[in-house]
């Protein structure tokens, strides 16, 4: 293959080819054998001194299939260990060759495989998917020069400015020590102990107690590299980036309370509508932007464009769009793959360099550290999902779990036994070649003073939600330093934050039952709209509609169902019991859910459809979903009935449906896009 132009047969090929690499498919007509490959006799009963005697050192087998059972679960990832992953494709908009050397940006239209990867941060790998969190993103793409690892979150901020105060934070979010309580939380003592001590964090708490903090879906949030890195084109010529993912379906998130719902309901629920999406063919699409800063504009700005704790507005520095990702096929294996896939921001192709961010240096060290304990030992590199679609050739043997066969005599560099292979390549020859950049100074811990201005962006953040997200934000403040015991933390937290709005401050002490401290005089700045998801784009593409009937309904809802469905719209049928429902007429649905295992927070909108056969407990259940969709803000459908229920149901408030035409599908469509209808009465 040409590794400069790469055909998209040719990478369509290799991405083929990477997914089906080292895949086991159980087959019927296989003996089984032991891992050395003998064949079993017999895997129900151990070897044993008699019928009735102790079982014997003898039996290998035994001790081999037990062996490996005990060992099956690997040490889970200190951060970020719970998460779902998937396959899929990034294809460039345009030829980048001017920015940058890397080869999967050098051509129009060119496709690279990659595997990505959603998780929470705080929490185990046994938590729950909607609870409140920062989000990892990972994204490996598996490029003719090599492995590329994106390390993103989906917030564009971190709460410390240097890499050394990494374990800190951890342990301060973490479940507490003494009791290991609360798990996937920040709402306790110990966290909003640090932050307040550790003031730099401002900014990205504003972000943690947002509405970004529980998005709706995987396939519905943002994604940010964070630090600042640099591209390099052939000429050596840097800039600064910085990366962002934009989801085609927009930005969207839950509200708190159906949040904390569906972790009962369902704490699978981020995971299985990925997983349900791309088994369906809808496939989550993002598109990936960066920022692009010029060497002589670094110090343009009132913050450090090397802060981890800043960000740089879209106002200031638009986003270019360069390419699309689109994730096409989930994994064969989970362990396989999403648990045994290795990401390190320090895994980059020629093109792509780093800065002198602090925090962004501790990483660069820490992931690599990581990986040997969590995956046994320096050659996790040869795990299948971490492989390169490239040749690995080095010198570089043995270890814990070693694949590769090496053959030969020589293992060192330099040598003449082997004519100096495998020889370096020069930045002509494709060779990685760090940025030159002048760097002296003293030896010193200390951080620059462009560092030290921990509200400004914390105050613009706030100033550009909207009024509804404002009030979010200070809900989650007041239920999260409700849950900290320590009045010292609660006072620290009121007086820190009175820094940022004199609303937050007021709302967390009368949460708290504290005074509410005096106001401050807060110079308000520059606001960035495309911080706030009331800027989004707006889709009725995949959204999940709870459609609630029994036997007997009108039959034209056979019709709509259908039309809806073939729109883009997930239609589920909700009912007394599973299987078919029939109509009023020939034509019947299947129910896939009843009214006991579906609720209203697992969906986007509510339709209740009714039937001529709606007893007690079908009214009682439909009134109760009711007024659930309708206080976390969601479009409600109605058809047009006499009964009672549908006079509790707020008609004339934003967002609610009455069918009273024979075709409302388009209404319903602008409806669903709508998301949420925030100016709607909660009674």
């Amino acid at each position: 293959m040409d590794n400069k132009k790469a055909s998209k047969k040719d990478v369509d090929k290799n991405l083929k080819q990477k997914q089906l690499e080292n895949h086991k498919v159980i087959n019927d007509g296989e003996f089984m054998t032991t891992n050395q490959g003998l064949k079993v006799s017999e895997d129900e009963m151990s070897l044993k001194a008699g019928t009735r005697g102790p079982t014997i050192m003898d039996d290998f087998h035994f001790r081999e299939k037990m062996t490996h059972f005990d060992h099956e679960r690997i040490p889970e990832r200190i951060v970020h260990a719970r998460g779902q992953g998937a396959h899929g494709i990034f294809e460039s908009y345009q030829d980048l060759s001017e920015i940058t050397m890397a080869d999967f940006l050098s051509e129009k239209g060119k496709r690279t495989p990659l595997f990505c990867r959603f998780s929470t941060v705080a929490g185990s790998r046994g938590s729950a998917d909607t609870v409140r969190d920062a989000r990892g993103w990972a994204v490996k793409f598996y490029t003719q020069k090599g492995n590329y690892d994106l390390v993103s979150n989906n917030m564009p901020v971190f709460f410390i400015h240097d890499g050394i105060k990494f374990p800190d934070f951890v342990h301060a979010v973490k479940p507490e020590p003494h009791n290991e309580i609360p798990q996937a939380a920040s709402a306790h003592d110990t966290f909003w102990d640090f932050i307040t001590q550790n003031q730099e964090a401002a900014h990205m708490v504003m972000w943690a107690m947002s509405d970004r903090a529980i998005p709706r879906s995987l396939r519905m949030m943002e994604g940010f590299g964070v630090h600042t890195y640099r591209m390099v084109n052939k000429q050596g010529k840097s800039r600064f980036v910085k990366f962002h993912w934009k989801p085609l379906l927009g930005t969207h998130s839950l509200v708190w309370d159906e949040a904390q719902k569906i972790n009962g309901k369902n704490p699978d629920f981020h995971r299985q509508d990925l997983w349900d999406s791309i088994e369906m063919g809808n496939y989550p699409e993002y598109e990936l932007g960066i920022q692009i800063l010029e060497n002589e504009d670094e110090f343009k700005f009132d913050f450090d464009i090397l802060d981890a704790t800043k960000l740089w507005p879209e106002e200031l520095v638009p986003v270019k769009i360069i390419g699309k990702m689109i994730l096409n096929k989930n994994p064969d294996n989970f362990f396989a793959e999403t648990e045994q896939v290795a990401f390190h921001p320090g895994h980059v192709v020629p093109g792509i360099d780093f800065t002198n961010d602090p925090l962004l240096q501790g990483r660069l060290f820490s992931y690599t550290d990581t990986q040997l304990i969590r995956l046994g030992g320096p050659n996790f590199h040869e795990i299948p999902i971490n492989r390169p679609i490239v040749a690995i050739h080095n010198n570089q043997r043995d270890g814990y779990n070693r694949q590769d066969i090496n053959i030969g005599q020589t293992s060192y560099h330099r040598n003449g036994l082997n004519g100096n292979y495998p020889r370096t390549a020069s930045p002509e020859e494709g060779g990685y070649h760090h940025y030159e950049e002048k760097v002296e100074g003293y030896k010193i811990r200390a951080r620059s003073d462009s560092f030290d201005d921990h509200f400004t962006q914390a105050i613009m953040f706030y100033n550009s939600l909207s009024k509804p997200e404002q009030k979010h934000l200070r809900d989650a403040f007041s239920f999260e330093v409700s849950k900290c015991k320590s009045e010292m933390v609660q006072k620290n937290t009121i007086e820190m934050f009175n820094n940022v709005d004199h609303d937050i401050a007021r709302d967390i002490a009368m949460a708290v039952g504290l005074p509410v401290p005096k106001k401050k005089e807060i110079k308000v700045g520059l606001k960035s709209p495309a911080l706030s998801q009331e800027n989004t784009r707006k889709s009725y593409k995949t959204r999940k509609i709870m459609a609630i009937l029994s036997e007997g309904f009108d039959e034209k809802y056979v019709d709509l169902i259908k039309e809806l469905k073939s729109s883009g719209v997930q239609v589920e049928v909700l009912s007394t019991h599973l299987g078919e429902i029939k109509s009023s007429g020939e034509k019947t649905v299947k129910a896939e859910q009843t009214l006991l295992t579906g609720h209203p927070v697992l969906y986007d909108a509510l339709y209740v459809i009714g039937g001529k056969k709606q007893d007690k407990e079908f009214e009682s259940k439909t009134e109760e979903f009711l007024m659930e969709a309708f206080k976390h803000y969601k479009p409600v459908f109605l058809a047009k009935e006499k009964s009672s229920l549908f006079k509790k149901a707020k008609l004339g408030e934003p967002g609610v449906l009455v069918d009273d035409t024979e075709n409302n599908i388009e209404k319903i469509l602008e409806m669903l896009s709508n998301h949420r209808f925030w100016d709607r009465k909660i009674y």
